[in-house]
């Protein structure tokens, strides 16, 4: 049964509810400090994509174990090594073909958290298997108002062939409710922020909606009145740091109306209207969508989330870095020098939005005085190894945050290639620190060691 966002966990106004980050003056006051801590600084898990493979030689770490330094495409994550391991050897076998043919992007996506063979076809009989997201949502969902948030950029098609034979929905969806449901993400931030601070009332909703365009009002002006009677009741540190949240809200609203008035003309197709939320600028675009997860993870309103930064087999340009070539076409590279070179900046720049997020994470404080980055797991990495080989072993897989004390970063782990560790094993692992662990995922052989 989903717990109801009570007057002490939120600020409500006409069709409005901003979920409240942690804050001592509301309750567990009178527990001692372990059960404070316990009660009050759940764990988090998230899952970051990364499509077409990576430049393996400008990715992997020349030293194993302790990391004195990150180099290359993961360069931006330094200020943040002592929360990052690298993981190297792990295997998706699911991905390969098996007998099934071409489709390396569709099965490498689809199989990234499920790690089953999806069927090959292009028709509505489309079956992978649940993901790991979901195992971990149905296990700790009911703690939250959303058992899962699904996030990312391109929106995807849902049907027809995609990739030589595979339906279009395996190389759009990363997560999977069950075998035949997969879970679309949101790519539009102005839906993803009503989601988040909405009320329930659907008539509400609609007239706070229209009064919030009409005369330009922020969903804070709608909580003015609970947020001044909360204000009366917290102590100094709690006003602060609610006063910190809400400017946070105000601020990732802001960015969302300029996007809103700034698409406010006729869009160019009749009939086809441009998402209201949704930046022209890719950058803008990873940052908000990045502030929206910072938010709905502070204010507890998930703990489990999906994020693939694009789809795989996706070919778009990434001119704001200087590369007008497609991200697919490049990342056949041919052991072309200049294409590599091309394919690096595309990952860095991958890993640049990803460390925006981690830093983000940091500077927020929980209520035991540790940071959000402490309490979450992360999982960044791609399907597909190298993308000119499509191998799908030796993946190139980043484990992010501590996990409520229980991971130690800054190091290197490597495992056996020969061995052909399944990725779904590293799930096993976070499965077991969420408390939803389980004998087997997909085609797990064991809990990873991390």
């Amino acid at each position: 049964m989903k717990r109801a966002i009570t007057r002490r966990a939120a600020l409500k106004g006409l069709g409005t509810a901003v979920a409240l980050p942690w804050l001592e003056s509301l309750g567990f006051a009178s527990a001692p400090p372990a059960a404070t801590a316990a009660a009050g600084v759940p764990k988090r898990a998230a899952f970051f994509y990364v499509p077409n493979g990576v430049s393996m030689a400008d990715w992997t770490p020349a030293e194993k174990g302790t990391l004195s330094k990150l180099t290359g495409i993961l360069e931006p994550l330094n200020p943040h090594k002592d929360r990052v391991t690298v993981i190297s050897g792990l295997a998706l076998d699911k991905a390969r073909a098996n007998g099934d043919g071409p489709g390396d992007h569709a099965r490498a996506m689809s199989a990234f958290l499920t790690g089953r063979q999806p069927r090959k076809t292009h028709g509505a009989d489309i079956r992978a298997g649940q993901s790991a997201d979901q195992h971990l949502a149905n296990a700790v969902g009911d703690h939250t108002r959303f058992p899962s948030l699904e996030l990312g950029i391109e929106p995807g098609k849902q049907a027809g062939n995609c990739d030589s034979g595979y339906s279009c929905a395996y190389s759009a969806n990363l997560s999977w409710r069950g075998e035949s449901t997969p879970n679309a993400k949101e790519t539009d931030p102005k839906a993803v922020f009503d989601r988040l601070f909405s009320g329930n009332d659907p008539k509400e909703l609609k007239e706070a909606r229209a009064k919030r365009e009409l005369y330009n009002k922020s969903v804070l002006d709608f909580v003015a009145e609970d947020a001044k009677a909360l204000d009366k009741t917290l102590g100094r540190g709690d006003k602060l740091k609610l006063d910190e949240y809400l400017t946070a809200v105000r601020e990732v609203e802001r960015q969302i109306e300029k996007v809103r008035l700034a698409k406010a003309a006729p869009a160019p197709k009749p009939g086809m209207p441009a998402p209201a939320g949704v930046p022209g600028e890719r950058t803008d675009h990873y940052r908000l969508m990045f502030d929206l997860l910072l938010l709905a993870f502070r204010s507890d309103q998930t703990r489990v989330a999906t994020f693939p930064l694009a789809d795989d087999g996706s070919n778009v340009p990434y001119k704001m870095i200087g590369v007008s070539d497609g991200h697919h076409d490049l990342s056949h590279h041919q052991r072309n020098q200049e294409k590599l070179a091309k394919i690096k900046k595309i990952n860095q720049y991958h890993v640049e939005q990803f460390a925006y997020f981690v830093g983000k994470l940091r500077e927020v404080k929980e209520a035991d005085g540790s940071s959000l980055l402490d309490n979450v797991m992360m999982v960044y990495g791609s399907g597909i190894g190298d993308g000119d080989r499509h191998n799908h072993d030796d993946l190139p897989v980043l484990l992010v945050g501590g996990g409520g004390g229980t991971i130690p970063g800054g190091r290197h782990l490597v495992f056996d290639k020969k061995a052909d560790t399944p990725l779904m094993n590293l799930y096993l692992a976070l499965f077991e620190r969420m408390g939803a662990g389980t004998a087997r995922f997909g085609d797990s052989t064991g809990v990873l060691p991390i």
